[in-house]
């Protein structure tokens, strides 16, 4: 696949993602969304859930993950790429790499939280890791959301 045709791909599928942080962002939670994807086809959407379920750890990429493996019938991922708005946390982070996700794709980054200053081993170390897809898009809606909540 060419590298043109994997931009296309993964914008399609961080588009997905992004509908799952405008569903959050509609019901109050913090905007961030996800899709697992499996050869090619969504087997996981997900977006936040902590103020909903009273739930520290109901982030998007959790949400995801247990979707995707009750889907699969296995915990482990291999085979599946993440897609989320938001660069994960140290949490989600190790349940990505526990989960053994072949391939994460992240929009933003998220300097105060984000995995990669505080556990940059946490995913699985054969993971491949791509950030920036629709990045503008996936920061305007966080900065949206906190904006009008201060």
């Amino acid at each position: 696949m060419s590298t043109e045709e994997q931009k296309k791909k993964d914008e399609y599928f961080m588009q997905r993602a992004l509908a799952e942080a405008e569903a959050a962002y509609k019901e109050g939670e913090i905007p961030v969304g996800a899709v697992i994807v499996c050869r090619d086809r969504i087997i996981a959407r997900a977006h936040n859930l902590t103020e909903t379920l009273n739930d520290v750890t109901a982030h998007a990429e959790m949400q995801a993950i247990t979707m995707a493996a009750n889907e699969l019938g296995g915990k482990y991922l291999q085979e599946c790429m993440l897609y989320v708005t938001v660069e994960p946390c140290i949490m989600c982070a190790g349940a990505i790499g526990w989960a053994q996700v072949r391939r994460i794709v992240y929009g933003c980054q998220d300097e105060k939280r984000g995995y990669h200053e505080y556990a940059p081993k946490a995913l699985h170390p054969k993971a491949d890791i791509t950030y920036g897809v629709l990045e503008d898009k996936c920061r305007a809606l966080m900065q949206r959301f906190f904006k009008e909540r201060r």
